[in-house]
């Protein structure tokens, strides 16, 4: 494990360059350089417009043109240096912004490579930024949660985390359980000494207080995971129940395949689609039924996996067809009650439809896919019952990564086991075990404390040039 006392300047001592814009065609595009030889690789290259201009002020954007190793000049553009310690990485560092063509941005980045630089790793800016002490390890995975944000919410979650609510949320929790040690080791002189029962009594109090804010944090991580992950909603039954026409009539696009024949669904289709400013991941399942060749067989296999992962079950039956309260009450008995809702479909196939089903311990929703009937109810009744599980972000700290919920849980365990010990009168040395621990898992969630493999699985998840 290393810790931020540890750190040099990361790369040793290498130049990394990437393109730090989307790929594509676009009106600008932008290449970063970060190391020692940033600006020495830059002047090479970039000839200003003003001939005066040969030693570059920091922070000063400039116009010139960006001219190759042989001389031809491959593209107008604008420059900046930023000098070390005052840049995103914290090292020396230049930025180009030149036309967004995908060959114009191709060979300016080859000079750059050719002048000595290194192609940048997923992620390496940032994580230059974290080991040169930039940014702590949470705001850096905030970066990411920034860039991936699908809906105004999930960027609303990754804004607060980037800007340091969070952060500070688990610095206070870091500092609680450094004065409860500071507590447990001033209240006793010699290891063979018991802790008096008033300064017990205080150590207990700070446990408690620590216990339930970290309760309270992990309480949010339901749903974090949802603005990270996104809600997952499949929309499963039996073959030709309407699955696929209610999954588009939900995309409001004709994304799959309709027909009357059952078993025309064969594999699942899955979409993201904002439903209520939520970012929902929907997913159209193969027809449960026992016929079917090998192929329609394990589309079921994978439906069933999809259903049992699922935030939200939609289970559609056609109440059109004979016998289907047998057939949903068989249905039932192989499901799930606390996630399900029962979409009734095919209502302008009855005559008279009921104006309500009522099945014990499921809602219930009345829609016909192919008159629209009732899906502006479904889509607002799903809405809320993402709001029911949504956090709240009026304190800006949202537990949104499994490895963080899993640290701060091995947190909350300790101290737990640190307050049933200080009841039994164990001695300081064990309790104070505990809560290092505690203070360790917390230093592993914001990088006071990390090891490699742990930033190599963090930063690989970050696109090339951030």
């Amino acid at each position: 494990m290393a810790g931020n006392d540890e750190m040099v300047p990361a790369g040793d001592g290498e130049t990394i360059a990437a393109v730090i814009t989307p790929p594509g065609e676009g009106g600008i595009a932008a290449v970063r350089l970060a190391g020692p030889d940033a600006a020495r690789i830059l002047k090479r290259h970039f000839k200003p417009s003003a001939t005066s201009d040969t030693d570059p002020q920091p922070f000063l954007l400039r116009h010139g043109l960006f001219v190759a190793a042989m001389g031809d000049i491959l593209d107008e553009v604008t420059a900046v240096v930023m000098p070390h310690g005052r840049s995103y990485t914290g090292l020396e560092q230049a930025e180009i912004f030149c036309h967004g063509g995908r060959q114009v941005v191709r060979m300016i980045l080859s000079e750059l490579l050719e002048s000595g630089a290194r192609a940048a790793e997923p992620g390496e800016f940032t994580k230059l930024a974290f080991l040169n002490g930039r940014l702590d390890l949470t705001r850096a995975e905030a970066v990411a949660e920034v860039v991936a944000a699908h809906t105004a919410l999930s960027y609303k979650v990754g804004r607060e985390h980037l800007l340091g609510a969070y952060a500070e949320r688990l610095d206070e929790l870091h500092q609680s359980l450094v004065a409860a040690l500071a507590e447990l080791e001033a209240s006793v002189d010699f290891a063979d000494e018991e802790i008096e029962p008033s300064d017990l009594a205080k150590i207990v109090r700070m446990l408690n207080d620590i216990r339930t804010r970290l309760s309270e944090l992990l309480t949010t991580y339901e749903g974090g995971r949802i603005v990270r992950e996104g809600f997952r909603i499949a929309v499963a039954g039996r073959p030709n129940a309407g699955k696929s026409s209610l999954f588009n009539r939900l995309l409001r696009q004709e994304r799959a395949l309709v027909h009357p024949t059952p078993g025309t669904t064969r594999d699942y289709l899955s979409e993201w689609v904002d439903l209520g400013g939520f970012a929902v991941n929907l997913t159209d399942t193969a027809g449960l039924r026992r016929e079917g060749d090998q192929v329609e067989k394990a589309g079921q296999v994978r439906a069933q996996q999809i259903i049992d992962q699922a935030d939200l079950l939609m289970w559609l039956f056609d109440i059109a067809e004979p016998g289907w309260e047998e057939l949903l009450q068989d249905d039932l008995m192989k499901l799930r009650e606390d996630r399900i809702i029962l979409v009734v479909n095919k209502i302008d196939l009855m005559p008279q439809p009921p104006r309500k089903i009522l099945v014990e311990g499921y809602p219930t929703m009345m829609i016909s896919c192919l008159s629209g009937a009732g899906l502006d109810e479904l889509r607002e009744w799903t809405v809320g019952c993402i709001n029911k599980r949504a956090p709240d972000l009026t304190s800006g700290a949202v537990v949104t990564s499994a490895r963080h919920q899993q640290k701060l849980q091995t947190a909350l365990t300790a101290v737990d086991k640190a307050a049933e010990l200080a009841g039994q009168q164990e001695s300081p040395e064990v309790l104070a075990f505990e809560l290092r621990l505690a203070v360790t898992a917390l230093d592993e969630i914001t990088g006071r404390i990390y090891t490699e493999e742990v930033l190599g699985e963090i930063f690989s998840k970050f696109c090339i040039g951030k």
